[in-house]
């Protein structure tokens, strides 16, 4: 398994990661009862917190990699064969 591999691996769990963690504890302008201003939209998020959601993601992302790369050169599972 080349390192190219292993990266777009790493690549594609992050961006599936990173859009489930996204919603979570976020909480619109309107609930945090912040003033709005004309034009902006109730929903948008009061503090999205996305250093910490980026940081959370490459955690579980390069977690779920390593687990993908054990399985993948175990032989428990083969990707070759159909």
């Amino acid at each position: 398994m080349s390192i190219v591999t292993i990266l777009l691996v790493f690549v594609v769990i992050w961006w599936l990661v990173f859009f489930a963690v996204l919603p979570l504890g976020v909480q619109s302008q309107d609930e945090a009862g912040d003033e709005l201003e004309k034009g902006h939209d109730p929903g948008a998020p009061a503090n999205p917190n996305l250093k910490k959601k980026m940081l959370y993601t490459t955690i579980i992302a390069a977690v779920l990699t390593v687990g993908y790369y054990f399985v993948a050169t175990s032989g428990l599972v083969d990707f070759r064969n159909g």
